[in-house]
């Protein structure tokens, strides 16, 4: 939804409408730990508040919005990629754990196919679901700076209480209640990172700061904070707000989450963050 205010949310991972054409093996209720599960509910509000909003419908597993093109694993392909492939360390790290633009395997570690995927289809769904999200993200980004002259964008996630064997490079790590990242004070004015940190930790939780998480495609790619363009990367610990086995919501802590957040946002829509010293 589009937005009159600087401030911008997006949602890559919450999608829950799974295509026809996936031709995954994997199990649905498997398929769906990989979700940021309910995140489109717990800012609900934001529209109302002016505040723009980009969700992806398309499941996570399918195509991850948050990855790069070049994210791709081609021993999962029938033949060569025609495109560049990842050379960074820490991307081809993910690749090689199963989570890159096209996952291989759940966060367990699950097998997602039993077959090749064909190098058609693979672009078929970056040509529907990347691209579109993409652009949808950079327009709302562009049109809240136009206005106002700075935007500040939210990449809105959740993550499990506890990292399973195969979803990042901390399997086992018992998470905070909120993991705050802006790769290392490259996407965001650190001063505006710590405002969220101090503002969540004044509502009682506990917060980290780019660990594990620091942040990946979607505010590497439209973050320029010498440009007055702010992007930072905010996990919520689905313990806060939902039974993980379940999935189903928590209506007290979905309730205190959601105030406290509503809050935090009237902070950030109060907030110039280019008079941050």
């Amino acid at each position: 939804m589009p937005g009159t205010t600087p401030l911008v949310l997006d949602s890559p991972h919450s999608g829950t409408r799974y295509p026809d054409d996936f031709g995954t093996s994997c199990p649905m209720h498997l398929l769906r730990k990989a979700e940021d599960t309910h995140v489109e509910k717990i800012y609900a509000f934001a529209p109302a508040m002016g505040v723009a909003w980009v969700e992806a419908h398309f499941p996570r597993s399918y195509l991850d919005a948050n990855r790069a093109l070049t994210e791709i694993d081609p021993t999962m392909l029938d033949a060569p990629w025609p495109g560049p492939l990842a050379q960074e360390p820490a991307t081809q790290a993910k690749v090689r754990l199963g989570k890159g633009l096209i996952w291989r395997c759940t966060d367990e570690g699950l097998p997602l196919y039993q077959r090749l995927l064909g190098v058609a289809e693979v672009q078929a769904r970056i040509d529907t679901c990347w691209r579109p999200y993409h652009a949808a993200v950079e327009q709302a980004i562009a049109s809240a700076h136009a206005q106002h002259g700075y935007s500040m964008h939210i990449n809105c996630h959740s993550m499990p209480a506890v990292a399973a064997s195969h979803a990042t490079d901390y399997p086992g790590m018992v998470h905070a209640d909120f993991v705050v990242g802006d790769r290392d004070g490259t996407a965001a004015h650190p001063g505006l990172s710590a405002l969220v940190c101090e503002h969540l930790r004044a509502c009682g939780y506990t917060v980290d700061y780019n660990h594990p998480y620091k942040g990946v495609e979607l505010v590497r790619r439209y973050s320029n904070p010498s440009q007055h363009k702010h992007s930072i990367q905010l996990e919520i610990n689905r313990k806060l707000y939902m039974d993980e086995a379940s999935l189903e919501i928590e209506p007290q802590g979905m309730a205190r989450l959601k105030n406290d957040l509503r809050a935090m946002v009237e902070m950030l829509l109060a907030t110039d963050p280019r008079h941050i010293g």
